[in-house]
């Protein structure tokens, strides 16, 4: 019975000293350099040109995210940044933070990055110069030094080529200042023109080829709702999303129209950039066709696409909206 416990006790002593082994041998293994290659994709560690390009330029400071220092040093993201974390001491808000979601956003709709490295839950980090100067002293691989060589070359060459072009970069920047006052001169002058542009008339009617004035016509109404616009339309395309763009912020848009794969793709582009724009499918073909506008139907000669190419008219009618959606 003894000899039993005694034999216990000594497997449960052998399994401890092999988990503590695996601990040891993994921080040993993180801290005497990372060395997993991610083989997919290496930085030409020896060109600093070719650095630059992953130089961004975020909260007014020049930084380089995480995946793309993990790759020059041929290690994984993860290792990496857990290295740094037992190292946080190191590295101030200053010499690393977090992106925000917003922060990433623009930076891939500016620089044109894309999601490299796999899908990742948390937000990269970024480095300052100073903080991939910290990081050097945590990676002491060949590989490391190389790398780190090369981009203190790079922010280098940057700092020397903003200096360079410093009296280019304030002429451009006082050319976008003046581009700023000038739109907003232009926006007073077209607030100024609707507010004096006579009321929306009735009806209407255009002669074969009058596409401007039907056009300008319909973007009056349009721009007259208050709450909502609904279209009943058989044929819609691009230029009817375009028309919608033109209505106020809160206004509501709902089309009624047959489906077409082209227009459901355009649509979708729509909505992910302005506000959405409801489809609903007609269940049947319909003859004419309607727009509402708040609570006023206005019976429509041709498709709005359409408006002007041959003689056409627009009429207000005397009934409520929802007399026409029942139908529908």
């Amino acid at each position: 019975m003894a000899g039993n416990k005694k034999s216990d006790k000594l497997e449960v002593a052998s399994c401890d000293l092999q988990e503590k082994s695996k601990v040891t041998n993994r921080d040993l293994k993180e801290k005497n350099e990372l060395t997993i290659l991610d083989a997919d994709a290496q930085f030409p560690i020896s060109s600093s040109d070719y650095i630059q390009n992953y130089i961004y330029v975020i909260r007014g400071q020049q930084v380089m995210l995480d995946r793309d220092l993990a790759r020059l040093y041929q290690v994984e993201t993860s290792q990496m940044n857990r290295q740094v974390k037992r190292n946080i001491e190191r590295f101030p808000e200053d010499f690393r933070f977090q992106l925000t979601k917003e922060e990433l956003e623009s930076l891939k709709c500016q620089n044109g990055i894309s999601n490299r490295g796999g899908d990742r839950r948390a937000f990269p980090y970024a480095f300052t110069e100073q903080g991939i100067s910290m990081l050097a002293g945590l990676l002491r691989s060949d590989v490391a030094i190389k790398a780190n060589i090369a981009i203190m070359r790079a922010f280098v060459a940057m700092r020397r080529f903003i200096s360079a072009n410093a009296g280019m970069f304030q002429r451009i920047e006082r050319l976008e200042q003046h581009q700023a006052v000038t739109d907003e001169k232009i926006d007073k002058v077209l607030q100024r023109m609707d507010e004096l542009a006579p009321a929306v008339t009735p009806e209407q009617i255009f002669a074969t080829g009058c596409v401007w004035d039907a056009w300008s016509y319909v973007s009056q109404l349009i721009r007259s709702a208050k709450q909502r616009i609904i279209l009943i339309d058989n044929f819609v395309d691009e230029r009817v999303l375009t028309l919608l763009t033109k209505r106020e912020k809160g206004v509501t848009a709902t089309i009624h129209s047959r489906y077409t794969e082209q227009f459901k793709l355009d649509l979708e582009k729509h909505n992910a950039q302005y506000d959405s724009i409801e489809f609903i499918q007609l269940s049947q073909k319909a003859h004419d066709r309607f727009l509402i506008i708040d609570d006023d139907v206005y019976l429509m000669g041709a498709s709005v696409k359409d408006m002007g190419t041959s003689l056409c008219a627009i009429t207000k009618m005397e009934m409520s909206p929802d007399t026409i959606l029942a139908l529908l």
